[in-house]
């Protein structure tokens, strides 16, 4: 069989996660926290979905520059994979300042600093938006000469190292603090101190960040999150609401230069006012949350189902048709969306599982496309319909513990 083993990653990661807090419990520190935790994993969860779609586009990016813009023709060699490890950190490091610098790029990769906590579930906070980004900085490898086989590899391991320094169970490492990017030194990278604002950039080596003078160690308690906290567990309003912010913040600015210095100068050109009046657009916040074991463990089974489907999804990845792979994209989109809905506890959480209903429908039917199971659906369908108000009822004390008014 023909298997994609990159789903592998999924319980590697999670097996690491599980690791983590377990050495945090028994050292009596809470560094995780439910709803935070959950909000991590689903940005991951989507990324790693959607990268599916967008792995085979940046492959063939990187082919196509190779074979018509390559400068040398570089042979893969001990020292040429030194050579391409150095380039791709060095790249990494622009592309990371700039993603804190320049507006356009902070709205996707906001999405990785909103957790207030610092644990390994925190590194799955990576968007496709970010994917799309990295990709047009690491287009420059194939110019160079890099061949995209030799890009792909090197782009798999250089991506595996950061996880394991967002973590705070590992204090500073010796003589290493001054080579790598340690824990220690991604601790003052993701978190909001004044003194520790936009430092440590690097991904794999902390020399870049000592010879452009962006480098902090470690010497106070790090706060982390947002200098502006989102208190938001809602996994839409996590990924755009800085792009919306970006908007009405151009939206009201005067003339086409500042208009452009809001889009390509600092996010400090961003309106502050502007998530305010947004939210109360767009996110509708409830005031009046009271956490349940219900609704807990009602998104813990459905994290875990959705994280099943996508090991699955990913591993007989070449054996899944197009249209189901939609289907599974949307089912588990819809899922993630749920979620955080959930957790808010919006009153309109109960017409998203109608979407799913049809998404699942819909997959089933393409594997049995018979007549009497679409005459089933449409019959399941309108029963709820016709007993839209009782099911709303029950669907509220199952999730929440109690009824919704």
């Amino acid at each position: 069989m023909h298997l994609n083993f990159l789903a592998l990653a999924v319980p590697f990661f999670l097996t690491f996660m599980g690791l983590e807090y377990l050495v945090a419990h028994k050292r009596g520190k809470r560094y995780f926290k439910f709803n935070d935790s959950v909000a991590n994993i689903s940005v991951g969860i989507a990324e790693r979905l959607l990268d599916t779609f967008t792995v085979g586009l940046f492959y063939f990016l990187y082919d196509y520059l190779h074979r018509h813009y390559a400068l040398f023709d570089i042979k893969p060699g001990v020292l040429l994979w030194v050579a391409l490890l150095v380039c791709t950190d060095f790249i990494w490091y622009w592309y990371h300042r700039l993603a804190h610098e320049v507006t356009l790029f902070w709205c996707a990769h906001v999405v990785h600093h909103q957790s207030e906590e610092f644990n390994y579930t925190v590194s799955a906070r990576i968007t496709v938006f970010q994917a799309f980004i990295r990709t047009g900085f690491w287009a420059v490898l194939p110019v160079i000469g890099f061949p995209p086989a030799m890009i792909t590899s090197m782009l798999l391991v250089h991506g595996l190292y950061p996880f394991f320094i967002h973590t705070r169970t590992i204090g500073k490492l010796g003589i290493l603090e001054y080579i790598l990017v340690t824990p220690s030194h991604h601790r003052v990278h993701h978190a909001s101190n004044p003194k520790y604002l936009d430092k440590n950039y690097g991904d794999v080596f902390i020399i870049w960040d000592k010879l452009f003078g962006t480098f902090q160690k470690e010497e106070e308690e790090p706060i982390y999150g947002l200098t502006k906290p989102l208190e938001s567990n809602s996994f839409l309003w996590q990924h755009f609401h800085f792009l919306l912010e970006m908007f009405y913040s151009v939206k009201r600015a005067s003339g086409w230069r500042n208009k452009l210095c809001v889009v390509f100068g600092k996010p400090d050109y961003v309106d502050p006012a502007a998530r305010e009046v947004l939210e109360e657009s767009f996110l509708l916040r409830n005031r009046t949350i009271t956490e349940t074991p219900k609704l807990n463990n009602y998104v813990v089974w459905q994290m875990a189902a959705t994280l099943t489907l996508l090991f699955i999804f990913l591993l007989l990845e070449y054996y899944v048709p197009v249209f189901v792979q939609v289907c599974v994209t949307l089912l588990i989109l819809l899922t993630l969306i749920n979620c955080g809905a959930i957790m808010e506890q919006k009153r309109w959480v109960f017409y998203l599982e109608y979407a799913r209903y049809s998404v699942l429908c819909f997959a089933l039917y393409y594997y049995w496309p018979h007549p009497s199971l679409l005459t089933l659906a449409v019959l399941v369908l309108t029963t709820a319909l016709w007993f839209r108000s009782r099911l709303k009822e029950r669907y509220y004390r199952l999730v929440y513990g109690y009824t919704r008014t």
